[in-house]
């Protein structure tokens, strides 16, 4: 299958992580939404990233290593392509608070993290996946 998906990450505490090209970063307690693509096997990206031993190789890598942060939900839909990973990205940052350059180094985007209050909107627009 290959689409988008957007993993909700649950930050349980405040920490600093260093994320490779971006630095140091600081993580507030939280929510956040993680909007990414695949165009061929999305259930193995997905489940690339919900692995905490792994290569960093993405942004979102070194979040997701860091004991505190952890996809408590995934939500994807099939087909969808680059444009509309960055149309939702876009979506989720009026709704929420960007990271900064977090997982849009190859957008105009400005960030593919947002801290959200919830998710009800992704209920609304996209598949639950079974983790």
């Amino acid at each position: 299958m290959k689409g988008i998906y957007v993993l909700i990450v649950s930050v349980n505490k405040d920490i600093t992580v260093n994320v490779g090209s971006l630095g140091n970063m600081f993580f507030e307690k939280g929510l956040y939404a993680y909007v990414g693509s695949a165009q061929n096997s999305l259930e193995k990206r997905v489940e690339r990233h919900l692995k905490k031993n792994k290569q960093k190789f993405w942004h979102i890598d070194y979040l997701l290593a860091n004991e505190h942060a952890n996809v408590v939900r995934v939500f994807y839909k099939k087909g969808a392509d680059k444009t509309e990973e960055c149309k939702t990205a876009k979506k989720l940052s009026e709704m929420g608070v960007p990271i900064l350059g977090f997982g849009s180094s190859d957008c105009k985007c400005k960030s593919h993290l947002i801290k959200i209050k919830g998710y009800q909107f992704l209920k609304e627009n996209m598949h639950e996946m079974k983790t």
